[in-house]
C-alpha cells in the first residue's frame, strides 16, 4: 500500500482516496514573470513523479497545477519591460511549457490561470465576509480575519501569539490585526484591475489558489502539494480561507518538496542565486538534469553543484551502457527487482531506494549479456520500464551517450576510423590499431570493445 508523508499530521500515512479509486491532486504552480529556475523544476519534477506513480499504481488521477498570472512581481516586471502584464505572462508560460517538455514533465490535466477565476474569488470573498471571517474597511481592500479561524497554524505548527510578536500594521494598511492578510487589493494608479463589489482592484495571492483548487477539484480533495517554502504563510492561509468558506476539510494530505540549495541557501530569484532551467540545459543533457532531481527524495533538499550534475550524468551513462547493444524487447524477468522498486516507491515515493534497485538491475544485465543475451535483453526492457516511472531511460543508448557530439566531432570520420581499426586488428596490425585509437582519443572519443562490436562516445 502507498504511504505518503502528510505535512498536516507530520506522519507517514496509508494513502486512501476520498472517492474510491479516484484521486484529485492540486499543486501550486509558477508565478510567470520570469523564466523558471531549477528550484521550480524541482517542484514540477517531484509532482510529475507522484503523478506517474499514482497512475502506474492504477489510480484515476486528476492533476491540477495552477498558473499565477497576476501579482506584484508580474506588474513590476511588465512595467520594467514596457509591455502589458498579459503579454509578459503569455511569453513566460510558453517558455515554462518548453522547459517542461525538455525535462519530460507530463502536462497537468488542468492548468487554471488566476485571471480566469476572478468571479469565483469575488464569490468566496463575499462568503467569508458574510460569515465574519473577512472585512472590507472601505478603502477598496478586503482582509481575512486570522484571529477568528480556530485552526490557524495547524499546518505549519505556528501559534498566533508567537506570530504577533513583532508584527505590525504597515503604513497605508487598514488591517484590524497585523496578522490579517489581504484577499482583495484596491486598485493603484497604473495597475491592471477588475471590477468588484468593493471597487476596482485585483486578488491577493492566497485567495487565488483556494478558488482555483476548489473550482477544479471540489471543496475537499486528496492531495495538495508545493514547495516547502509555501507551507507558511501561503498554504496555511489557503486552509484558513477554504475551510472557513466551505465548512469542510480542505486537502486530505499535504505534500511539500524540498528546495534546491546553493551554498546552504535556498535557490531563489529574490536572493539572486538561481540558475534557470534553460541555463543548466545549455551545459547538461535534459535527462541528466531530470535524474539529478529524481535521485534524491522529494522531501529532501538538493545541494546544486557541478559535481552533483556530473554524478547524475555518470549514473545515466552506467544505465545506458547496460542497455547498449541489446535488442529492444518487452520486459521480462526480474520480478524481484520489480517488487523492491514497488516497495520503495510505495514508501512515500522513495526514489533513492528505487534508483538503487536500477543499479542492481544493471549489474545483473551486465552479468548475463555475454552468456544469455535473451535474458539480458528482457531485463533491459525491465530497466526501461522502471526508468519510465522516473521519466528517464527512454532514449536510444547511443543517442544519449553521444549527446553533444554534433559540432565537436565528425561522426562519419569517427565511424571510418573505427572500421579502419577493426581491419587493422583483423590483420593483427597492432601498432596501427593503437595509432588509430590514440587518434580517436585525441579527438575526445572513447572506444568500447565488446563481443557485439565497437561503440563510441565522447569523453567527459
Amino acid at each position: 500500500m502507498l504511504t505518503i508523508y502528510n505535512t498536516l499530521t507530520k506522519t507517514k500515512e496509508p494513502f486512501k482516496p476520498l472517492d474510491g479509486n479516484n484521486v484529485r491532486m492540486y499543486v501550486c504552480g509558477m508565478t510567470v514573470y520570469d523564466y523558471c529556475h531549477l528550484g521550480h523544476g524541482r517542484s514540477m519534477v517531484a509532482f510529475d513523479l507522484a503523478t506517474r506513480w499514482l497512475r502506474k499504481s492504477g489510480y484515476n488521477l486528476t492533476y491540477v497545477r495552477n498558473i499565477t498570472d497576476i501579482d506584484d512581481k508580474i506588474i513590476n516586471r511588465a512595467n520594467e519591460n514596457g509591455e502589458t502584464f498579459d503579454a509578459l505572462t503569455a511569453r513566460m508560460i510558453d517558455a515554462m511549457h518548453e522547459d517542461e517538455r525538455r525535462l519530460n514533465i507530463l502536462p497537468p490535466d488542468q492548468e487554471p490561470r488566476a485571471t480566469d477565476h476572478i468571479a469565483g474569488m469575488h464569490a468566496m470573498i463575499q462568503t467569508l465576509i458574510d460569515k465574519g471571517y473577512a472585512y472590507a474597511p472601505g478603502n477598496g481592500d478586503v482582509y481575512y480575519r486570522v484571529g477568528k479561524f480556530v485552526g490557524y497554524g495547524k499546518l505549519s505548527r505556528k501559534k498566533i501569539e508567537d506570530l504577533r510578536i513583532g508584527a505590525r500594521i504597515e503604513v497605508g494598511e487598514a488591517k484590524q490585526d497585523p496578522l490579517d492578510f489581504v484577499l482583495w487589493k484596491g486598485v493603484k494608479p497604473g495597475e491592471p484591475s477588475w471590477e468588484s463589489p468593493w471597487g476596482p482592484g485585483r486578488p491577493g495571492w492566497h485567495i487565488e489558489c483556494s478558488v482555483m483548487s476548489t473550482c477544479c477539484l471540489g471543496e475537499s480533495f486528496d492531495i495538495h502539494g508545493g514547495g516547502s517554502d509555501l507551507e507558511f504563510p501561503h498554504h496555511e492561509n489557503e486552509i484558513a480561507q477554504s475551510e472557513a468558506a466551505t465548512g469542510k476539510p480542505y486537502a486530505n494530505a499535504w505534500m511539500h518538496c524540498g528546495m534546491i540549495r546553493i551554498n546552504g541557501e535556498k535557490m531563489s530569484k529574490s536572493l539572486n542565486n538561481f540558475f534557470t532551467i534553460r541555463d543548466v540545459l545549455e551545459k547538461y543533457h535534459p535527462e541528466v538534469v531530470r535524474y539529478l532531481l529524481v535521485a534524491s527524495h522529494y522531501r529532501s533538499a538538493i545541494n546544486y553543484s557541478e559535481d552533483s550534475l556530473r554524478d547524475a550524468k555518470g549514473a545515466l551513462e552506467r544505465f545506458y551502457h547496460a542497455l547498449r547493444g541489446l535488442p529492444r524487447v518487452p520486459a521480462s524477468g526480474g520480478d524481484a527487482f520489480v517488487e523492491r522498486f514497488t516497495a520503495a516507491m510505495n514508501d512515500d515515493f522513495g526514489t533513492p531506494e528505487a534508483c538503487a534497485v536500477l543499479f542492481d538491475l544493471v549489474r545483473e544485465i551486465n552479468r548475463l549479456r555475454e552468456s544469455d543475451v535473451a535474458a539480458a535483453a528482457g531485463l533491459a526492457g525491465r530497466l526501461r520500464e522502471l526508468g519510465d516511472v522516473l521519466g528517464v531511460l527512454q532514449l536510444e543508448a547511443d543517442d544519449f551517450l553521444r549527446a553533444g557530439a554534433e559540432g565537436k566531432v565528425d561522426a562519419a570520420q569517427v565511424e571510418g576510423l573505427i572500421q579502419a581499426r577493426l581491419q587493422a586488428r583483423a590483420d593483427k596490425n597492432w601498432s596501427e590499431s593503437d595509432r588509430i585509437r590514440d587518434q580517436l582519443t585525441a579527438m575526445g572519443v572513447v572506444l568500447e570493445d565488446s563481443k557485439g562490436g565497437t561503440t563510441w562516445r565522447l569523453a567527459d
